[in-house]
């Protein structure tokens, strides 16, 4: 028999249950499992969903989606240390999650630029993203793996393989989108460089 995990609406308040994707009440999303589920919140709607997680993660500590949905609230807000602390709990708790991998590398790099990052932080960002692509080739994946290869090795002289034009021209041939690009710099808070 399922468990069956009930938990209240981020919007409303309402008891709904963990697989519903929307409220049937408010339309409000129930878990965020994107970025694109939280660019469109508000800062009030933005506390008011991290607070309805954390309250929700005291009955149900191990739910991987709602960690997940709690680091997207810290990553946005930009608490970085927490944001990381949560992907890394539900990625034990579901490691097949490849968008997971990825956000908790963002984290790791905590709005720095790589070339400013020390090395072993770049080293823990790759393996991040070598785990998301092992489960899926994205092109996401790809142009924030060529992004750190750009910006820490090339710009430092270090060899590295693949090199960061190889990791580029397979995430243009992965149909990377222009507003997967813009979100991911957003989350990064950096520029997007004028060679990628």
């Amino acid at each position: 028999m399922t468990n069956v995990i009930e938990i209240k609406c981020p919007g409303c308040g309402a008891r709904l249950q963990i697989d519903q994707k929307e409220c049937e009440f408010c339309h409000a999303p129930v878990i965020i499992s994107t970025m694109s589920d939280i660019f469109s919140l508000s800062a009030q709607n933005l506390s008011q969903y991290q607070k309805s997680y954390e309250d929700d993660l005291k009955e149900n500590p191990d739910n991987a989606e709602l960690n997940n949905s709690l680091a997207f609230c810290y990553l946005k807000l930009g608490f970085y240390d927490k944001a990381l602390e949560k992907f890394d709990k539900a990625i034990e708790q579901d490691l097949n999650n490849s968008e997971t991998y990825l956000y908790a590398a963002v984290c790791v790099l905590a709005g720095r630029k790589p070339f400013l990052t020390p090395r072993p932080e770049i080293d823990k960002i790759e393996k991040y993203i070598n785990a998301a692509l092992v489960i899926e080739e994205k092109g996401l994946y790809r142009y924030f793996q060529a992004y750190i290869k750009y910006d820490y090795f090339k710009r430092k002289f270090f060899k590295t393989s693949p090199a960061w034009e190889e990791c580029l021209a397979l995430a243009k041939a992965d149909g990377l989108s222009s507003a997967d690009v813009s979100q991911l710099f957003s989350m990064l808070k950096q520029e997007i460089p004028s060679c990628m």
